[in-house]
């Protein structure tokens, strides 16, 4: 099998005399370059897949990403060039262009996957709206505000950051108004008097917290003082932020989900929590502007953070549905996998977190504000999800890959996706979900909340009913059933064929 070494001119001390005998085995030589040196070498024999990600549009720069059969991965990082050439000889290289061999029949395989993505949609499959908006600056924020301070067109604004994003500059001032701190409408001399009201409630909310009776203070420090104490002190400690010992910042945290769980004692603490927060704290920089923008994100975003067992089911109901529609093979490879394939455990992490472990900083916060702004749907993080598997998600439907294997697939790509290209592609996926002639009834409410200008003057589709409705006979949205689905039986009773009625939102 032919195989692939990196060599480099080593010089080692002259102690190193292990490297040096002459009667050493070359495997155990190998081992020790790899130990001393971070120098490895892979058998292409053994591999199961070869995947070139370019992350520039220019194609120089990106990862090599290597995956052994027993699902391992090594990844190589390209950051100025050279990704273009080594793509070129892979091209060229008949082990890699043998590999869409198909009916192989040998136990031992004889190639491999081998494959190259681009971080550039076709044309046809981009928003049509993707570089009409440029990211909203201090001018552009300014111009959506009237004399007395309030956001005119509060529906322009919010698309405006689905599309362009929010620069860094005033994060912490437009932030509030995407968790609903402030009202729209609010002018600045309201939203300055609330302020001033809500530093006065989280004293008074700091202040219960350290006057606890001892014996509440004992309980309150087993169910969610020790859990917070030990996850403030691990959670974005790289960012400069939070870096060092003592730091003020890391206390202030603490005291805000330590405040939280007094505040919402039916939520508490639970563990991710310090990820949601620690963001917020960076870009607003105030902590009792900072706790109040962590209340309305854990009341107005759908879903966050330890939700209870049916809002999780929700959610994967509706990805399952997302991707029987948009990816189907995908779908039915989970189908093929029965329930635990349908359970989806390797994108839990994505919907509890919003994606914070599997992109860069910078890449999850632009991620983060495309979900605030509830721009035609209230459930964009779940296209989020769908854009993930459909850029990334080859390796599983070709490798027939197991629930265990998928979990390790996806988990070993987080920070070495392209956040801006699943961005781009989730915005494709609503505009041609935006433009089905027919939604299956499963998905009514999906757009349900997001507000006028939904549908815009686009026509509005007809609704199919999926025929699982355990609580009625009849479909509740007036959707008819045309075709059984091709999904899993459940329990439930089948809707009454009924006619068809146009979809319904709240306006």
């Amino acid at each position: 099998m032919p195989s692939t070494r990196a060599d480099a001119s080593l010089h080692f001390p002259e102690g190193s005399s292990l490297l040096q005998s002459s009667h050493w085995e070359e495997p155990q030589r190998a081992r020790t370059l790899e130990q001393i040196c971070s120098v490895f070498r892979v058998d292409l024999g053994q591999m199961r897949s070869l995947r070139l990600f370019f992350s520039d549009e220019a194609c120089t720069s990106g990862q090599l990403v290597v995956a052994s059969r027993e699902s391992q991965y090594k990844v190589l990082h390209f950051h100025h060039g050279g990704l273009d050439k080594l793509s070129e000889v892979f091209q060229q290289w008949k082990y890699c262009t043998e590999t869409n061999l198909k009916d192989q029949v040998s136990e031992e395989r004889t190639c491999m996957q081998f494959s190259i993505r681009r971080p550039k949609l076709q044309s046809s499959e981009a928003h049509p709206e993707e570089s009409a908006h440029h990211r909203l600056d201090v001018a552009a924020w300014l111009r959506h505000l009237n004399e007395l301070g309030q956001v005119e067109e509060e529906y322009k604004l919010r698309k405006a950051i689905f599309f362009g994003g929010i620069d860094g500059s005033i994060r912490g001032e437009v932030w509030p108004f995407l968790l609903r701190c402030y009202s729209p409408e609010s002018t600045s001399e309201e939203r300055e008097e609330l302020r001033l009201r809500r530093r006065r409630e989280y004293a008074h909310i700091q202040q219960r917290r350290l006057s606890m009776p001892p014996e509440e203070h004992r309980t309150f420090w087993r169910n969610v003082q020790f859990t917070v104490d030990k996850d403030v002190v691990r959670t974005d400690r790289s960012n400069q932020f939070f870096r060092g010992e003592d730091n003020p910042n890391v206390e202030s945290m603490r005291r805000i989900l330590l405040n939280y769980a007094v505040y919402n004692p039916a939520v508490g603490y639970s563990q991710g929590m310090s990820d949601l927060v620690a963001p917020l704290l960076a870009e607003v920089l105030d902590e009792a502007d900072t706790f109040w923008c962590f209340v309305g994100l854990m009341q107005n975003t759908i879903f966050i953070s330890s939700p209870r067992d049916e809002d999780m089911e929700k959610q994967l109901l509706y990805l399952r549905e997302l991707l029987r529609l948009t990816h189907l093979r995908f779908y039915q490879h989970l189908v093929s996998l029965g329930e635990d394939g349908l359970q989806m455990l390797f994108c839990h992490r994505w919907l509890l977190l919003c994606f914070k472990r599997e992109f860069s900083e910078a890449e999850a916060l632009r991620i983060w504000e495309a979900c605030w702004a509830h721009y035609q749907t209230d459930y964009f993080h779940l296209f989020i999800c769908v854009a993930i598997i459909a850029i990334y998600g080859d390796d599983v439907i070709e490798q027939q890959l197991a629930t265990d294997q998928m979990l390790l697939h996806f988990g070993n790509l987080a920070m070495h996706m392209n956040g801006e290209l699943v961005l781009h592609k989730a915005r494709s996926l609503l505009h041609q979900f935006r433009l089905r002639p027919q939604i299956p009834c499963s998905l009514h409410d999906l757009c349900k909340l997001c507000g006028p200008g939904m549908w815009d003057s686009g026509p509005i589709p007809a609704v199919e009913c999926t025929g699982e409705h355990p609580a009625s006979e009849s479909c509740p949205y007036g959707g008819m059933v045309d075709a059984p689905s091709p999904q899993p039986p459940r329990d439930g009773k089948r809707g009454a064929k009924t006619t068809r009625e146009g979809f319904s939102f709240r306006r």
